[in-house]
């Protein structure tokens, strides 16, 4: 599959794998949508995408938690290309907090960006990309494999997510639509100090050691050589297969090792 000329709506693509993903489409060729909150940075990377790709970059100012901006979102992009072909659902929000302790509105925020975004999203743009047998992408995250600690809605939101793409690529299955589920490890970027704690509020500081992180590049990569190929679902890290073999092997040994990896943690929460 070629992306010469196609049309990739991105949201979350201010930062990190979103603002990735931008650049790695338009090094093939696509021309991008780029929807964020953050306008005036979305304008800087549309202007910065342009120059060194020679592509055609929008910017559409979209908080995809609201129905509204995620309807607008899709009519800007079509009134301004004339089509989609894919749809990169990115934008997500993460938590670090103890479910005892939490406000109930740190899971709703969740839930409302991470999955229901992708759901407003996607509904609006899919009769494009079934017309033109295109690709529709979940960032996901191994959380939708299996819950973790301190991560109640974060692990709830993209369990729901892939559940909801899933059914959809069997609901679709011969139509041509592809659907992807895109599954990084921990990836160095700005989600974790913007992570929600107890209270809603941005925690501001990781708790992990970015360092040995992926990078926002390396998943961009991954992902847009699997719509190329048209894949089902990317599990990108070693650790990241062995966990959801793991998993379906022996649940409780994986129970045992994550406790101990966020016991591990800089103030850990268990």
């Amino acid at each position: 599959m070629s992306l010469n000329n196609k049309v990739v709506i991105i949201t979350g693509a201010s930062s990190g794998i979103g603002k990735a993903c931008a650049g790695e489409f338009a090094r093939q060729g696509a021309n991008i949508v780029l929807a964020a909150r953050q306008y005036v940075t979305l304008c800087e990377i549309a202007q910065a995408i342009e120059k060194e790709f020679r592509v055609r970059a929008l910017a559409v100012q979209c908080d995809v938690a609201h129905e509204d901006d995620c309807d607008h979102l899709i009519k800007q992009a079509i009134a301004t290309f004339g089509r989609i072909d894919i749809l990169v659902n990115n934008a997500g929000i993460s938590m670090r907090a103890l479910f005892k302790d939490l406000d109930l509105v740190v899971i709703r925020n969740l839930m409302d960006v991470n999955f229901w975004g992708s759901v407003y999203c996607t509904k609006f743009a899919l009769p494009e990309l079934l017309k033109n047998r295109g690709s529709v992408v979940g960032v996901s995250s191994l959380a939708g494999y299996y819950g973790l600690p301190g991560r109640t809605g974060y692990s709830a939101s993209k369990f729901a997510l892939k559940g909801f793409l899933e059914a959809l690529r069997i609901e679709s299955l011969q139509t041509g639509l592809h659907v992807m589920v895109a599954s990084p490890g921990f990836t160095s970027s700005n989600i974790r100090k913007a992570a929600l704690n107890k209270r809603g509020a941005s925690q501001g500081e990781s708790s992990m050691d970015e360092g040995k992180m992926m990078t926002p590049e390396e998943v961009a990569g991954i992902i847009v050589n699997g719509v190329i190929n048209r894949k089902r679902n990317l599990v990108m890290t070693s650790q990241g297969k062995l966990s959801v073999f793991l998993n379906k092997v022996v649940p409780a040994v994986l129970d045992k090792l994550v406790f101990k990896h966020f016991k591990g943690e800089k103030d850990p929460l268990i």
